[in-house]
């Protein structure tokens, strides 16, 4: 059984790999009061002042107590992301890793921006860790991208999906947890999606292109492809937009 573990932990590609153990790590550190989740979550107040920096990030990193939440997380990040690395991302490491640095600003600015409006402001003070809304953007961009895929939700109906965030929100609402983190996580990835997705298709611009000094950081893998005789459908344009 450990050693399956230990395989399937290894075959993971890079970016999933490390989000999953630090994620992991974070988490686990809490629970056993190692770490303190109050050197963790978002104050912009502790950024700006007294330049606790590393809260922009950490925030992302913990997932509240060990309990059957915790683990429906760790499995969309680690079965979503995953997915999405060497699917939509396969050779494009650095891409990957931008769009999650986007979805963290998006979901950043949210936070921050709605703190500041009146009515609402006391609701998005209570938001200081962010680490479900990003994983569930990593689902919204994976089921607009898979939308005809057939999905079961515990085996009680079946589904497509391009309607599993709809089914997840409506899951935590019946479980009462809130849905804020979730609609969060729909937002940023609504939007990393029309402006990578939709966008280009519309003006043949693509403005989130990865800067190049992300790209230097990465080494990608070559990706192989089919020969001219094997390919039976033509590749969608915005691939050839990403190159």
């Amino acid at each position: 059984m450990a050693q399956v573990v230990e395989e399937w932990y290894k075959q993971m590609p890079v970016i999933t790999r490390s989000y999953l153990t630090a994620a992991v790590l974070t988490t686990v550190g809490c629970s056993l009061e190692i770490i303190s989740p109050y050197n963790l979550y978002l104050n912009p107040r502790l950024v700006v002042k007294q330049y606790q920096i590393w809260r922009l990030i950490t925030n992302f990193l913990y997932f509240r107590k060990m309990d059957l939440d915790f683990l429906f997380h760790m499995f969309f990040l680690a079965r979503y992301c995953k997915l999405l690395e060497e699917n939509s991302f396969r050779g494009r490491t650095a891409d990957f890793f931008y769009m999650l640095l986007f979805g963290a600003t998006v979901l950043t600015s949210i936070v921050l921006v709605g703190g500041m409006i009146p009515y609402v402001s006391e609701s998005f003070a209570k938001i200081i860790f962010l680490s479900n809304s990003l994983t569930f953007m990593m689902v919204y961009v994976w089921s607009k991208r898979n939308p005809y895929i057939h999905m079961s939700f515990l085996g009680l109906f079946t589904f497509t999906a391009a309607y599993l965030p709809w089914v997840l929100l409506g899951f935590s609402v019946l479980v009462g947890a809130s849905a804020w983190a979730d609609l969060l996580g729909m937002v940023a990835g609504h939007v990393y999606y029309f402006l990578e997705d939709v966008y280009p298709r519309m003006t043949g611009r693509r403005p989130l292109k990865t800067p190049s000094f992300i790209k230097s950081l990465f080494a990608d893998e070559p990706v192989v492809v089919a020969r001219a005789a094997e390919v039976r459908f033509a590749a969608p344009a915005i691939d050839e937009m990403r190159r």
